[in-house]
């Protein structure tokens, strides 16, 4: 149980560190987002909703204590990773592995906050 935990905390964590820098490029480097956006054909007006939305996401990671809200934020964070990989890897900017590495992390770290919940 001990081992789970470590590895919930630092998959956690990785993943929390990689969200947060997504999140400071959302809000603090407008124009390479916004450039990124109009390549893969989504609409700019979605950047700061979608960043403040991360952020929440990692709220509801870390400090909520309702499982119910806990999963949606996974499975959220889930399918923004599986999209943003599949948008990255069909206008072949080769900025995929980003997308691949915060699955990776999303997924250990779900799975080892559910073997610790049972």
């Amino acid at each position: 149980m001990k081992t789970t935990k470590i590895i919930y905390y630092i998959s956690t964590g990785l993943l929390t560190l990689l969200m947060l820098f997504s999140v400071s490029q959302y809000f603090f480097n407008y124009e390479v987002i916004e450039s990124a956006f109009q390549s893969f054909g989504y609409p700019t007006y979605l950047i700061y909703p979608y960043g403040t939305i991360k952020l929440l996401g990692l709220v509801a990671l870390w400090f909520i204590p309702n499982t119910s809200l806990k999963e949606w934020a996974y499975s959220g964070f889930f399918f923004a990773f599986i999209l943003a990989f599949f948008a990255h890897y069909m206008i072949g900017d080769g900025e995929q592995m980003g997308a691949l590495v915060a699955t990776v992390l999303l997924l250990t770290s779900y799975f080892t906050w559910k073997k610790i919940q049972a």
